[in-house]
C-alpha cells in the first residue's frame, strides 16, 4: 500500500511539530551521554516517520514500473541495513532514470544521515540535498530537504558543543582526581604526623586535660592546648542534660579531675571521675535527692570487646563514659590521676 504525497507530507508536518515539543534535550544532559548517541537518538526520531515513505514509496512518478521496482530493491536493502547496496542502487536509478533525480538525492541523503548506517556520512547528505535544492528548486523534496540540512547543521553544531563540554569535563576529573591523590597524600602525612605527637605524648604522660563533648560524642585528650587525640563514645543512657541523681541514666556536665583508677574493672579499665562536685551536691539537695556516683570513663564490658567502634553507634552505659579496650589503655598511659576532665553538654 503506497501512501499518497498529502499524506506522507502530512506525517512529515506532525513529526516536525512533535519534535519540537518532546525532543529539545539540554547540553547538560547531552554532555552526560557519547556524541554519537546524541546524534543517533536525534536522527533516529527523524527517520521513523521518514520510513513509511521510504519503504511504501509514494504518488511521484518514478519512471515506469522498472524503476519502480529498483526503488522498492534499494528500500529493501536499507530497510535490512545493507545500506551500501541501498546506494548502489540508487546510483544505478540515478544513472538510468535522470528524471528520478530528485527523489534519489533525497533519499540518497537519508540513507548517508540515516543513525544504523555505521558509514554514515553527513557531509554527503548535505551534498545530496543542497544538490536537490540547486538543480531541482520546483520538486517536491526540496523542502523536505531544507528541513533536512537544517537539523544536520544543528546537530553537527551540538556535536562540537558536547565534545568541547567531554573534553572539559574529562580535563576537569583529571584534576579532581589529582587533588584526590593529593589530598590523601596530605591526610597520610598528618596521620603520621600525629601518630608521632601521640607516641612522643605516651611516653612523657603529657596529657593534662580531658574533654568530653555529649553532643558531638567524642572524647579529646589535650596537651597545653593541644589536642592529642579524639575518640568516639558511648554515653548514658538518657544522655541530655546533667547528671541530677541517682539512676537517672544520664552523664554528668562540668569539670571534674581523675580521681582513681581502676585495672581490673567489669569494663576492662576505668578512670574515676570526682563526681559529684559541690556544684553537682547543691543541685541535688535542693532536689531532695542523692547525687548518685560513680561515674567512670571505661572499656567494653569484659567478653564484648568484640563489638569495637559499633559500641559507640547507641548511647548504653548508666551515665560513664565508655571507649574501646584498647583506647581506655591509651587513655590509661596518658592521664594519671588528677587529669582535668571537662564535660561539656
Amino acid at each position: 500500500m503506497f501512501l499518497s504525497r498529502s499524506e506522507g507530507m502530512r506525517e512529515l508536518r506532525i513529526f516536525q511539530s512533535a519534535l519540537s515539543e518532546r525532543f529539545r534535550p539540554s547540553l547538560e544532559d547531552m554532555a552526560n551521554k557519547q556524541s554519537s548517541m546524541g546524534t543517533l537518538l536525534y536522527f533516529f526520531c527523524i527517520c521513523i516517520i521518514l520510513t513509511p515513505m521510504l519503504l511504501s514509496g509514494c504518488s511521484h512518478s518514478i519512471g515506469g514500473s522498472q524503476a519502480k521496482s529498483t526503488f522498492e530493491e534499494a528500500n529493501v536493502c536499507s530497510g535490512q541495513g545493507n545500506y551500501q547496496d541501498s546506494l548502489n542502487k540508487y546510483e544505478q536509478i540515478l544513472k538510468k532514470y535522470p528524471a528520478t533525480a530528485d527523489r534519489v538525492l533525497f533519499e540518497m541523503g537519508i540513507i548517508y544521515a540515516h543513525p544504523k548506517n555505521e558509514q554514515k556520512d553527513y557531509q554527503k547528505s548535505l551534498e545530496c540535498f543542497q544538490k536537490l535544492i540547486k538543480e531541482y528548486p520546483g520538486s517536491g523534496y526540496r523542502q523536505d530537504s531544507e528541513m533536512m540540512i537544517f537539523s544536520i547543521n544543528n546537530v553537527a553544531i551540538k556535536d562540537k558543543t558536547i565534545t568541547t563540554q567531554q573534553t572539559q569535563i574529562k580535563t576537569l576529573q583529571q584534576d579532581v582526581k589529582s587533588k584526590e591523590n593529593e589530598i590523601s597524600a596530605l591526610q597520610k602525612k598528618i596521620e603520621a604526623l600525629k601518630q608521632k605527637v601521640f607516641a612522643f605524648a605516651l611516653q612523657k604522660e603529657s596529657a593534662d586535660r580531658i574533654v568530653i563533648e555529649k553532643k558531638e560524642r567524642r572524647l579529646m585528650l589535650v596537651s597545653k592546648g593541644e589536642v592529642l587525640k579524639t575518640y568516639k563514645i558511648a554515653l548514658g543512657g538518657n544522655p541530655i542534660g546533667p547528671k541530677e541523681r541517682e539512676g537517672d541514666n544520664k552523664t554528668p556536665e562540668g569539670t571534674y579531675v581523675i580521681d582513681s583508677r581502676n585495672n581490673d574493672s567489669a569494663y576492662y579499665r576505668s578512670l574515676r571521675i570526682s563526681y559529684p562536685n559541690e556544684r553537682d551536691k547543691q543541685r541535688a539537695k535542693e532536689l531532695g535527692v542523692s547525687p548518685g556516683g560513680d561515674i567512670m570513663i571505661h572499656g567494653i564490658k569484659k567478653g564484648f570487646s568484640w563489638v569495637g567502634d559499633s559500641h559507640a553507634e547507641v548511647d548504653w552505659t548508666k551515665g560513664c563514659i565508655a571507649v574501646k579496650d584498647e583506647e581506655i589503655e591509651e587513655i590509661c598511659k596518658l592521664a594519671p590521676i588528677g587529669t582535668i576532665v571537662e564535660i561539656r553538654p
